[in-house]
């Protein structure tokens, strides 16, 4: 049966883009409401006689509305089991879809309504395919995990994106969920297929380790290794300008990681580094983390990346500018971050967040504010550098790796330096004193003979 009414009371389609999380006023109640939108509203409002009443009159279960929701829908998305039992009884189909591909299976997945999902499964709903899903055991990849050995029990969100901790077979790991509307969006279903491809690849100290995945059910995941000590940007929080060495070692862990997705085969433009995208092991070591943005050097973008889907304080100011950009705006970012950790403050910290995109491509810079034994000789020049207005003058993370390198062997000579001469003039104070002592006592038994 057509209609042009949209029953808007409750929870929405777990799938629609412009749900309302909230009640809405109930203007669809009426006295002259269609009937088969009255029973989803009898429905939604867990009104078990009056449901009878309207099924044992001829209406029809399974009546749909605009969106192609039934009163099933309503029911699984409120959590009515009663409700659910009643209409699956009168013959309500189980895996009905609506407008945006959602079942009431996965609606009740996504509102956790754990009793509906059981009395659905029960009556034969099936979770919703994925996009990846295969026919056949042996094509399943063999990354695959099954979802049901992950536990959430105690899982809480980590600081960046998606991700939230889970226990897989007695270890703690970092889940990257992909929410259920993943599979009805090309643009997003293509998005995970290429972190997927890409964490398949990385096997690097200072690369977060990809575990396995799950995409043969819903809700897609992506499983990689938890690091406990979380990300830069809570570390340079807490500790402000750090000392330079350390600022040094750091920068070298970055830029190993950064060399490592740069010089592979073709490269891999990682395009959102920046602090909260760079994890913290339990040495204090820094691993590169959250490709959701990477992408292949070779593959032309589609469309302009924005400041929605990455942090526009340490995007370069190309690729802002134009679709043809390299491995260099990676260098651009790691300058910022490097600037970052000796300052002690984010760049440009008195500016809002969408005036800085706008300040780099007028060529602004971050500005050095730090005493100048903070930049140990060539630091400065490297940042520079790595931050040039034109891309190629950038250094490649090979040439700024040897360049760290370099500056954090001189620096630890000069400090050795420092402290090594007090240290050695005492050392040949006391021998001075004790060959004195030596000669004075020769001195005086010659005499006595």
């Amino acid at each position: 049966m057509e209609t042009a009414v949209r029953f808007m009371m409750g929870k929405q389609s777990s799938l629609t883009p412009e749900r309302d999380r909230g009640e809405s006023d109930g203007s669809e109640e009426g006295e002259d409401i269609d009937e088969g939108v009255r029973l989803m509203y009898l429905a939604n409002e867990r009104d078990l006689d009056g449901i009878r009443e309207l099924l044992d009159s001829g209406i029809n279960v399974n009546f749909r509305d605009i969106d192609d929701r039934t009163a099933l829908h309503v029911a699984a998305c409120q959590g009515q089991t009663d409700v659910v039992s009643l209409l699956l009884q009168y013959g309500a189909i189980v895996d009905s879809k609506d407008r945006w591909g959602s079942t009431p299976l996965a609606d009740a997945i996504y509102y956790k309504n754990h009793e509906v999902i059981k009395l659905l499964e029960k009556h034969g709903a099936k979770p919703l395919m994925t996009p990846m899903h295969v026919n056949h055991a042996r094509e399943v990849p063999e990354y695959e995990i099954n979802p049901k050995e992950l536990d959430f029990t105690n899982s809480v969100n980590i600081t960046k994106g998606t991700f939230c901790i889970a226990s897989w077979r007695g270890t703690q790991v970092a889940v990257k969920k992909l929410g259920d509307d993943v599979i009805s969006d090309e643009d997003k279903v293509r998005a995970f297929r290429d972190e997927l491809a890409l964490f398949q690849k990385f096997r690097h100290p200072n690369v977060v380790q990809f575990l396995g995945a799950v995409t043969q059910s819903s809700p897609m995941m992506i499983v990689t290794e938890y690091l406990p000590k979380g990300d830069l940007r809570a570390y340079l929080k807490g500790k402000g300008a750090l000392q330079p060495i350390i600022a040094l070692r750091l920068a070298l862990d970055i830029a190993r990681g950064m060399n490592y997705l740069h010089e592979n085969k073709p490269p891999i433009i990682h395009r959102d580094l920046e602090p909260s995208n760079i994890l913290r092991d339990d040495s204090g070591h820094l691993k590169v983390a959250d490709f959701g943005v990477c992408k292949l050097l070779t593959v032309r973008e589609v469309k302009p990346l924005t400041c929605l889907e990455t942090s526009c304080r340490y995007v370069a100011p190309e690729v802002f500018k134009t679709y043809d950009y390299d491995t260099k705006v990676d260098v651009f970012s790691f300058a910022l971050i490097l600037h970052e950790m000796i300052e002690g403050c984010p760049p440009f910290c008195t500016k809002q967040d969408n005036e800085v995109p706008k300040a780099y491509a007028s060529r602004e810079r971050p500005p050095f504010r730090a005493p100048s034994k903070c930049y140990a000789h060539g630091l400065k020049e490297l940042i520079e550098d790595c931050w040039n207005e034109k891309p190629a003058k950038r250094p490649t993370f090979r040439q700024i790796i040897k360049r760290l390198e370099s500056i954090l062997d001189s620096f630890s000579h000069k400090k050795c330096w420092k402290v090594r001469p007090l240290k050695w003039f005492h050392n040949l104070e006391a021998m001075l004193k004790k060959d004195h002592s030596s000669s004075s006592s020769s001195s005086r038994s010659t005499g006595s003979i």
